[in-house]
């Protein structure tokens, strides 16, 4: 397993086991066998609502020897309804609680939009609150808070463009550690990444498959398929290997980390040993050259008319 440090010394397996969509019962198991195969990057949220049965399985993996704490990296991060400064410890304690740990390695901002205190999801612009209400960063200040008091070791966002990092920096002197977004062949975010590069950031790949199983209404007509492209096929050719398998490597030798989501044991193992599978030059300048800037997680579910977020100020592009 490659490795991706911090200024601290601290180091994060390249590959991980993203938890998004695990049904709660499959979960349980993918995570107990996630271990046995020798996984020890696990990425969570609150608001996939099965935190409880990852904290579970992780509990009993440590109790019977499996693993312990200290070798394991657990991510989760701060959902829309708890920006308020107020409230972000209080969400930090729940998911501690539910995981049953003591600290996180990383917790993250997972969007930049800010919802009321009393909704989940926004069916209304009455359910959105403005950023110009509650700032990202004070949101930001709040999460440099929780570090400072040791409930989690590093801090970063998700789904944030370059210049709401900036902002977010300059307006407290802390810049995020770990940028998690959505990146693969067809959306290579190439300037976010020498952004990244050249300011210490992690970035960290989600839907790195194309995320084919999400929620059917983030499913376009027509959309591309990383899965049929050719020039995928051909390289997993070459190397005797999967076509996923050769995303995955492509992303880990890109300086990224990754963190696939499955349930399947057999999935799990191939996208472990994924991150060990060396990419030449010569294939890496070809799935360079497959960036379509695709966004497969659009984002426009919550640029609701009489809101003021927008795709536009959203991605900043």
């Amino acid at each position: 397993m490659k490795y991706l440090g911090f200024k601290n010394a601290d180091k994060m397996p390249t590959l991980g086991l993203g938890t998004w969509k695990s049904a709660k019962g499959d979960v349980y198991k993918a995570v107990r066998e996630a271990i046995k195969i020798g996984y020890r990057h696990f990425d969570c949220a609150f608001i996939y609502g099965n935190e409880k049965e990852i904290g579970q399985a992780i509990t009993d993996a440590i109790g019977e020897g499996e693993v312990s704490r200290n070798q394991l990296w657990i991510t989760s991060k701060l959902w829309n309804n708890r920006h308020k400064k107020e409230n972000i410890q209080a969400a930090i304690e729940i998911t501690l609680s539910d995981l049953q740990i003591d600290y996180l390695d990383l917790y993250l901002i997972h969007w930049p939009i800010v919802l009321r205190d009393d909704i989940d999801y926004p069916q209304s612009s009455e359910h959105l609150v403005s950023l110009s209400e509650v700032s990202l960063s004070e949101t930001w200040q709040g999460m440099i808070d929780l570090q400072q008091k040791g409930l989690t070791k590093h801090i970063g966002v998700s789904n944030f463009s370059i210049k709401k990092i900036k902002q977010i920096t300059e307006d407290t002197g802390v810049c995020p550690e770990v940028l998690q977004l959505e990146l693969h062949p067809f959306l290579q975010q190439k300037e976010i990444l020498n952004f990244a590069n050249a300011n210490n950031i992690i970035l960290t790949a989600f839907c790195p498959l194309g995320s084919a199983d999400r929620p059917a209404s983030r499913i376009s007509v027509g959309e591309p398929k990383l899965f049929e492209n050719q020039t995928i096929l051909n390289i997993a050719t070459e190397k005797g290997c999967s076509a996923a398998q050769v995303m995955l490597a492509w992303a880990v030798c890109r300086g990224t980390s990754v963190i696939p989501k499955s349930v399947n044991p057999q999935r799990m193992a191939d996208n472990l040993a994924a991150a060990d599978i060396n990419i030449s030059q010569s294939q890496m300048e070809a799935m360079n050259a497959l960036d379509q800037h695709y966004r497969y997680i659009k984002g426009d579910f919550w640029c609701l008319e009489g809101s003021d977020y927008t795709i536009a100020n959203l991605w900043d592009e």
